[in-house]
């Protein structure tokens, strides 16, 4: 899985890249790349669905003009408060809190009744969400175990973890972490917590720590855990197919789709999204159309994008990106 590729600092899919501890990493990933790839008009309408700190809106902003409008989307209460002071400062920008899962309506309550020239989606958590031990996103610092990009909506990881069945968890674990010792793994859960309830990210860090036989190197043995409870406490792959099922709707004729993943579920559910709107509606043999009647909706633009060896040397979080983008056709 690609995310999972990466060491322990780098075990939660980032996107954005803003720590005080890690001075090198606050260029937001792929930067150049995927804000290139949106070809941005001056006069256009787009959407940063994943604002995190607003690495990419700046430079989307950057290349607006006067006339132009940049809206940006985030669940994260501190992302939405970092977007509130930019929209402060920029005109041409507003912020919405929710989830690009709700693209149609969040549109809608802003007022936008065009076609977007172009969205924008930087997949996974963003790093002062790694950062944060309270976030309870990382194993790599004690925190309470939470997970929630929207700390004040849904139930925590914690929660979760407290009353979910261990068959429910074994196939969470095997579906959305790719791990090989999943059972093994909600067995141990499940009978941890008839003992003591599992709160923190120490606890559940040590308990799968136990629980695997085998590790893999270079990687803590409850990477691929955290990421599979942090992908089902916030829906993650349910709200990228949402957005998705809408973006060929809101989309204007030439807008462009630019989609950073960071591990292979994610990449999966965007690649098979183009392909089936490259291809068009599938029509029984024999049944007359015309042509526009069955080319697709969508071309992809290029090969997918990988971050440069510079840019992996000065941001090893940014190791599994990869980008690919589409364009909407008449």
């Amino acid at each position: 899985m690609d995310g999972q590729e990466a060491t322990d600092v780098e075990q939660a899919s980032p996107r954005g890249r803003y720590s005080e501890k890690q001075p090198l990493s606050h260029k937001p990933v792929l930067l150049e790349e995927s804000v290139s790839a949106l070809l941005v008009q001056s006069d256009g309408i787009y959407v940063d669905g994943t604002f995190g700190r607003g690495g990419h809106s700046r430079a989307i902003l950057a290349r607006l003009g006067a006339a132009g409008r940049l809206l940006g989307f985030d669940r994260d209460p501190e992302a939405v408060a970092v977007g509130r002071a930019l929209a402060a400062q920029d005109p041409r920008f507003s912020i919405h809190q929710g989830s690009f899962a709700d693209i149609g309506r969040l549109l809608d309550e802003a007022g936008v009744d065009a076609r977007l020239n172009g969205l924008l989606l930087d997949l996974g958590v963003s790093s002062p969400q790694l950062d944060t031990p309270e976030r309870g996103f990382s194993f790599m610092a004690e925190g309470p175990l939470d997970m929630r990009m929207d700390p004040d909506s849904g139930e925590s990881a914690a929660q979760w973890l407290a009353r979910a069945e261990q068959g429910e968890i074994a196939t969470v674990l095997h579906e959305f972490g790719e791990e090989r010792f999943a059972n093994r793994i909600a067995r141990a859960i499940v009978e941890t917590r008839t003992q003591t309830p599992i709160r923190t990210t120490a606890q559940l860090a040590e308990l799968v720590a136990r629980a695997v036989p085998r590790r893999e190197p270079g990687k803590h043995p409850a990477t691929r855990t955290f990421q599979a409870v942090r992908i089902q406490v916030n829906g993650e792959l349910e709200a990228l197919r949402r957005c998705l099922d809408q973006v060929c709707d809101r989309l204007a004729v030439g807008g462009r789709l630019a989609v950073i993943s960071f591990h292979s579920l994610e990449d999966r559910l965007v690649k098979r999204f183009i392909r089936r709107e490259a291809k068009g509606p599938e029509l029984p043999k024999g049944v007359p159309a015309r042509a526009v009647e069955v080319q697709g909706r969508l071309r992809p633009v290029g090969k997918s994008v990988r971050p440069s060896t510079a840019e992996e040397a000065l941001n090893p979080r940014a190791r599994s990106a990869i980008l690919r983008v589409a364009e909407r056709l008449p």
